[in-house]
């Protein structure tokens, strides 16, 4: 059988290619389905990714480390006042924050001011933070239109809302200049970001930032956990390595989140560990009511992340359930194309059938013919949607900037899938052909 697999795919092919219009239209439909298997599962895939680090930014993953500490109302609950102002928060603490605590992915150091800001004729009073690229990672902004400041430099990226009380609604500002208490910057970014706070502010280098006010302290630092669920682990690591750094106790007064700001020994902390998580959960409460909820919380960041993972998972399922039955019925209405053309091939060439197996062919070489050119006609279209399909996901995610994931998985799935129509759907023309009575056959005008 293997020996004669070069002559019959040469017959098919010699078969496929008298026929050349009728071969392309039946492709069609395995080339509208393979491309749009390719397209889906390529924009399927990177839609996932896309969603998870929304879901990454938009849920528990943020750590706040705060020069100062002070509780409002913690005595009541055993926590110490604290210290109101600090300035012990340094660029050497995020160094070591971001070398010595694992799973961590980006540490933006930060000062926070709120001044006059000046362009041209436009002026505006309005929040000022200096700080690192990393601060664009952490929160996984999209700067649209321009790019993120870079560090050290004397570039500002702009909240979109300040950019229109400043420039007009709709405005491009990148590239015009902007001044900060007499420090000069160029625009390079707008943020591009759902948080009406940031969209409020404009963020310069926090090196420049701190040299104009002629400080060597930090404000804050943030930091962005590879995994949301180890937020929690993340800042104990923090509060402990500060707690070192600082000269202060290692061990905490209380068992709770809130409690360990206390620091030990008498001493309390001259800063605050907050996790995303925590912050929005205790807005607005009175501090007895935060350390309540907190206690009955302690795994806050593992439960959401297991809710957010959990809802993802169903909403992914549900997607590739209906991209596979789109996908589906496109390439069973390929499929059935294939049958129906080569049923018509078989009758028009029953007496072509009766000549060979008349001149010493078997029945097993002419179901062999008939499922080539089946399986030929496939994957030829297979391979064209495959084409078609990848420039078309390209197409799709740059119309609409959505990621695009095309991997040689999915090609290959996209080729197997192809060739298994083929196999199926051209196997009862070919046994129909090789059940042929060669007499009968012969006899056919």
């Amino acid at each position: 059988m293997f020996a004669l697999m070069p002559v019959n795919i040469r017959l098919a092919v010699r078969s496929l290619n008298r026929n050349r219009m009728r071969s392309l239209l039946t492709m069609l439909g395995i080339i509208i389905g393979v491309a749009a298997v390719l397209t889906m599962v390529a924009l399927g895939t990177g839609a996932r990714g896309s969603v998870e680090g929304e879901v990454r930014s938009a849920g528990t993953n943020l750590i706040f480390v705060r020069a100062g500490n002070y509780t409002r109302g913690g005595e009541s609950v055993g926590i110490a006042a604290g210290l109101g102002a600090a300035h012990t928060l340094t660029y050497a603490d995020a160094q070591a924050i971001a070398a010595q605590v694992p799973g961590i992915t980006a540490v933006s150091p930060g000062l926070s001011r709120r001044t006059s800001v000046v362009s041209g004729a436009s002026r505006a009073f309005a929040p000022v933070d200096g700080i690192a690229a990393a601060y664009a990672k952490a929160y996984t902004w999209n700067i649209r239109p321009g790019h993120m400041l870079a560090d050290g430099s004397s570039e500002a990226v702009i909240g979109r809302t300040l950019a229109d009380n400043l420039f007009g609604k709709g405005f491009d500002p990148t590239g015009k200049p902007i001044t900060v208490r007499d420090a000069a910057y160029t625009i390079v970014g707008v943020t591009d970001d759902t948080s009406d706070e940031h969209n409020e502010m404009l963020f310069v280098p926090w090196r420049k930032l701190q040299a104009g006010e002629g400080i060597d302290y930090l404000d804050y630092i943030v930091i962005a956990a590879e995994k949301a669920g180890e937020a929690s682990r993340i800042a104990d690591d923090v509060k402990t390595l500060l707690r070192q750094r600082h000269g202060l106790a290692s061990a905490a007064n209380g068992q709770g989140y809130i409690s360990q700001q206390g620091g030990g020994a008498g001493r309390p902390d001259d800063f605050t560990v907050e996790t995303q998580a925590a912050k929005a959960l205790t807005q607005g409460l009175y501090t007895p009511a935060a350390a309540f909820a907190l206690a009955n919380l302690p795994k806050l960041d593992e439960v959401t992340l297991s809710e957010m993972a959990d809802t993802l998972d169903r909403a992914s399922d549900t997607m590739t359930a209906l991209l596979a039955s789109i996908a589906g019925v496109s390439l069973i209405v390929g499929g059935i194309g294939i049958m129906n053309i080569m049923l018509v091939s078989v009758t028009e060439r029953t007496r072509e059938i009766g000549l060979r197996v008349a001149t010493g062919a078997r029945s097993l070489d002419v179901a062999l013919q008939f499922l080539i050119e089946a399986i030929t006609l496939s994957v030829v279209g297979g391979v064209v949607g495959l084409m078609l399909g990848f420039v078309t996901a390209r197409l799709i995610g740059w119309a609409l900037d959505w990621p695009v994931t095309v991997s040689a998985q999915s090609m290959a799935l996209a080729i197997g899938i192809a060739a298994a129509v083929g196999l199926v759907f051209g196997s009862y023309p070919a046994r129909r052909a090789s059940l042929l009575d060669p007499i009968d056959a012969l006899r056919t005008e």
